[in-house]
């Protein structure tokens, strides 16, 4: 063996980008408290604020409409609220949606109890009921209060890209608020919050080459924000209390930066999909790849191989160099099936998730297509010896 590793598990966290790497370097530098008025303060603003410009850059937003978290959870904690303010004024949020195959930290709903969570199921591809959703809001008390839907645009396990203008234009038409999470999304697809169909949008760095440890809720206005979750100082005009993490934020702006930049270059990691797909089906009798009856990132492959659990393929592909996960990140080292296949009536089935990126490499695919390969002779070996 010469060594060489594969990783593949993007979806999980981003290889660390040279450009943020950089920037946090060079942020470590400035010592000062970005809150702070003399000219090394002011320095440290200005890595925020430089931040602030690329990460709203990347969902064509207004800089002042981003606020800076500790990452997608906590802005996910804070967005789900029935709580809100707009100017003085008070606006409640009287029930909350979210799609049955949503990240855990959607489905938890936040700070809404559980009896104000309705979960929208999905098909058998993972795209959300749209009949369902419209239903729902259609029963929705509006004197109760405002509803507001919380959706992934793409699924983390099976890359499956939810029909946002749809659903959108059902909860504009019931008066509600749309957040939508976009950590898979970022960097893969085009965002434009100026669209109209979204409210607010949920960020992650790590997803996008930067570094763990900064998210950011990305508002089509300011008009409108929920009571704060980290309450304390003024910074984040209010939104979020703290010291910022100069560090983290600067890397963040630098991979979103990049990530705006580099779109254009998920074609080919498309076509690197590609051959992981074939390298599945030529290998692997009635393979099931799931989601593929969507529209899905171009990144992502959620598979099976009949009579193998996904642990023990995960560890097999491990030992032969290729990182890849069995379902999501947060959930993966638990034991338990994944609640997006069940949300999809495929409940006891369990998939291996294959991600990739700009610096997934051709030697990359290639040890994945060995390492697959030697993994299906060895377990028809054991079939036929059984036999």
């Amino acid at each position: 063996m010469d060594g060489h590793r594969a990783y593949l598990d993007y979806n999980a966290s981003a290889p660390l980008l040279d450009a943020a790497r950089e920037a946090m370097g060079l942020a470590l530098d400035c010592d000062a408290n970005p809150s702070s008025v003399h000219g090394e303060g002011r320095t440290a603003r200005r890595l925020i604020e430089d931040a602030r410009r690329a990460v709203a850059s990347l969902a064509n937003a207004i800089p002042d409409h981003v606020v800076f978290t500790s990452g997608a959870t906590e802005a996910a904690a804070t967005l789900l609220t029935p709580n809100w303010r707009m100017g003085r004024g008070v606006i409640r949020m009287a029930r909350l949606y979210v799609a049955a195959s949503d990240h855990p930290c959607i489905l938890g709903g936040g700070r809404f109890r559980p009896d104000q969570i309705e979960t929208i199921g999905i098909d058998g591809n993972g795209v959300i009921d749209l009949a369902e959703l419209a239903d729902a809001l259609a029963k929705h008390d509006s004197e109760a209060g405002l509803p507001m839907v919380a959706i992934h645009h793409a699924n983390n396990e099976t890359g499956v890209v939810q029909p946002v203008a749809e659903i959108a234009a059902f909860v504009h038409g019931a008066g509600g608020v749309f957040v939508l999470d976009a950590v898979q999304s970022a960097g893969r697809i085009s965002l434009d919050i100026t669209e109209g169909s979204v409210d607010f949008l949920i960020l992650s760095s790590h997803k996008i080459g930067g570094p763990k440890g900064a998210g950011a809720i990305v508002g089509a206005s300011d008009l409108l924000m929920p009571e704060p979750l980290v309450t304390g100082g003024g910074q984040e005009k209010g939104h979020r209390a703290g010291t910022e993490n100069v560090a983290a934020i600067a890397g963040f702006g630098a991979a979103a930066a990049e990530a705006l930049a580099s779109l254009g270059g998920m074609a080919a990691v498309g076509a690197l999909r590609s051959r992981i797909e074939s390298a599945i089906r030529s290998n692997v009798d009635f393979a099931e790849i799931y989601g593929e009856g969507a529209e899905r990132l171009s990144n992502t492959v959620f598979f099976a191989i009949p009579d193998m659990a996904a642990e023990t393929l995960q560890i097999a592909f491990d030992l032969a160099g290729v990182a890849v996960s069995a379902g999501s990140a947060c959930s993966s080292g638990k034991v338990g099936p994944s609640h997006v296949l069940k949300a999809m009536g495929r409940a006891g089935e369990s998939a291996l998730r294959v991600s990739i990126g700009r610096g997934t490499t051709d030697a990359d695919i290639a040890l994945f297509e060995k390492a697959l390969a030697g993994i299906v002779a060895r377990q028809v070996a054991r079939k036929e010896k059984a036999a």
